[in-house]
């Protein structure tokens, strides 16, 4: 049956394909996909993880029965029987190698996806004595993933077993090649970050805004996506037919022919716009008054500089080092290896320029060994960004090392996030300092560096003067920004209506920090989304702003807007529209 389930719309675009489901209660299982030669070896690590359960199950099994003839002693062995029969059970690991073999997924995906779908018809049956098996099952699982992940699997006590009941034979979809969509319930930076070269066509989840990181992640893998859909992960079932409509926020479920047609042709129709805008490529940003724009890219790995220069980036204005930190298990990235990060970005790049911020974690990207110390607190204005760098001198020394060596290959800029206080500054360029003098006592090559604050933070946007004093440029990070200024957690579906970047206070802390740097004549770019929002762009430009930074799937679309634009007319528009109470009844004028 047809329904529809309504989110956020956070990447524009029509996906439609089969769903695929991540369970949100095992968040730490690693999703990813293997190469065909990789499928037969990972069917044998899930096989080999099965086998040693089943071992430990049976020995601690046989040891009851030796022990006495207790009866408790006979409840549990009948439990310890049940997980054996679910362990060996050809639902199980026929579904399981079929997901390795058919779509690719590593083994823990694999389980956990199967886990899913026999879970589903236990909650179907009929008698509340069977649909409570599903806890045995989930117990089998874990202790299977436990055993892949080389962790101890202690013997937990499952609940009143019984004879199993025969299931319902699993229809699998033979299809190869279908597009898929993903479902889950939350996406981590790291996960996002995992699936950018993955063969997804769209995703859903259950939370999130639009400035969530999810949601610009995303936008930078240019692929439909719609956020804060509630209860999405529970209503959408595994291998349903699914349509993302990232225009309109709207996901739909199980769509008759007619609604899959009519979609089918919004999807083309918006291929051939695509298609309209790459001819803009090799076109320089000019408006038609003749004021030149520079329009940068915001990348998370080396590899994306390929995806900027294709779409016509005049350099990178934003590489989020944080990426390189995550997933890692606590281990963070030493020296050398952040060293030769930075240099395939600059080189990358070839001979363009590539803006490094300092790693840049908490709030919604935590780190895996600091994400449980924040657990009770509230990490937006926690130990974040560049208050976290400074409490780790002997990691921000490393950082800072790794990006001045990088700095011999080409144009390198060093961003700094999250700054508000004197004292803040005075540190983040004693330590600059500091990492050249220990390369220099090294005898270890770096090269010059522009160095750039962000300003995401209202202290330091009324506080512009000061930062410019110590600093070549500045980049204004308008999700932080509105953030704060409108105490909206940018990331809560809840509130999520309350984020307005239109909001007349972010507008003038804005506008202000753009007129203090072109009265000192230092670059200010602005690489939020506001920046690879249309909408905006116009705006943006009556500000006086020159200096866009987004990810590379806007980059035409803005440059559009520009050669369309006469700044001259747009000033006087964008004075009168920075002085209402209601900027946003003005925008399309």
């Amino acid at each position: 049956m047809t329904f529809s389930v309504h989110g956020q719309a956070v990447s524009r675009g029509i996906a439609i394909g089969r769903a695929v489901l991540v369970a949100s209660s095992r968040v730490d299982v690693a999703h990813y996909f293997v190469t065909a030669e990789q499928v037969e070896r990972e069917i044998e690590r899930v096989r080999a993880a099965r086998n040693v359960v089943v071992d430990e199950i049976t020995r601690i099994r046989e040891g009851l029965i030796e022990t006495g003839t207790k009866e408790a002693h006979h409840e549990l062995v009948a439990l310890l029987e049940v997980h054996l029969m679910l362990l060996m059970d050809e639902q199980l690991t026929a579904g399981v190698k079929h997901w390795i073999v058919e779509r690719h997924y590593n083994g823990e995906w694999a389980l956990t996806t199967q886990l899913e779908v026999i879970g589903r018809q236990f909650d179907e049956m009929e008698d509340p004595y069977l649909r409570e098996r599903k806890a045995d099952l989930e117990q089998v699982v874990e202790r299977i993933l436990r055993q892949m992940r080389g962790e101890g699997s202690p013997v937990a006590a499952p609940p009143p077993a019984a004879r199993r009941s025969s299931q319902q034979e699993l229809l699998l979809d033979d299809t190869l090649d279908v597009p898929l969509v993903l479902v889950a319930h939350d996406l981590s930076p790291a996960d996002m970050l995992q699936f950018k070269q993955s063969v997804f066509a769209g995703f859903i989840t259950d939370v999130g805004g639009k400035t969530s990181h999810t949601a610009i992640v995303a936008r930078s893998m240019d692929i439909p996506a719609v956020v804060g859909a509630r209860s999405a992960s529970q209503l959408i079932q595994q291998d349903d037919w699914v349509i993302i409509d990232g225009d309109a926020g709207v996901v739909v479920v199980d769509p008759s022919p007619i609604v899959l047609a009519e979609y089918g042709y919004k999807q083309r129709q918006g291929e051939v716009e695509r298609e309209r805008l790459s001819r803009l490529r090799h076109t320089p940003a000019v408006t038609l008054d003749g004021q030149k724009i520079e329009l940068l890219a915001n990348i998370e790995q080396p590899s994306d500089t390929a995806t900027a220069l294709a779409a016509g980036a005049v350099g990178v204005g934003l590489f989020r080092s944080e990426f390189l930190f995550m997933g890692r298990n606590g281990h963070l990235p030493d020296e050398d290896e952040q060293y030769l990060a930075y240099k395939a970005a600059v080189e990358g790049m070839h001979g363009l320029p590539v803006t490094i911020r300092t790693v840049d974690v908490g709030a919604d990207k935590p780190l895996d060994h600091i994400r449980r110390a924040d657990d009770h607190l509230n990490p937006a204005l926690g130990l974040r960004a560049i208050r976290w760098s400074l409490s780790e001198p002997a990691m921000f020394l490393a950082q800072l090392r790794a990006i001045l060596r990088a700095a011999a290959h080409g144009q390198v800029h060093i961003l700094i996030p999250m700054l508000a206080h004197a004292h803040e500054i005075r540190l983040t360029l004693a330590l600059v300092q500091k990492a050249r003098e220990q390369l220099d006592a090294q005898g270890v090559v770096y090269g010059p560096v522009q160095l750039g604050a962000m300003i995401e933070v209202p202290a330091a946007a009324l506080t512009v003067p000061m930062f410019l004093k110590h600093f070549d440029f500045l980049s204004v990070g308008t999700n932080d920004l509105i953030q704060y200024t409108l105490a909206i957690d940018r990331v809560d579906e809840a509130v999520a209506h309350l984020y307005d970047p239109l909001h007349p206070a972010v507008l003038q802390l804005l506008s202000r920090t753009i007129a203090e740097g072109r009265a000192q004549g230092k670059p200010v770019s602005v690489c939020g989304e506001m920046a690879g929002d249309v909408t905006m762009t116009r705006l943006l430009l009556g500000m006086g702003l020159r200096s866009f930074s987004m990810h590379p799937s806007q980059v035409l679309a803005v440059k559009q807007q520009i050669l369309r634009s006469d700044t001259r007319k747009l000033e006087a528009w964008a004075q009168r529209l920075l002085a209402s109470d209601e900027p946003s009844e003005l925008l399309n004028e």
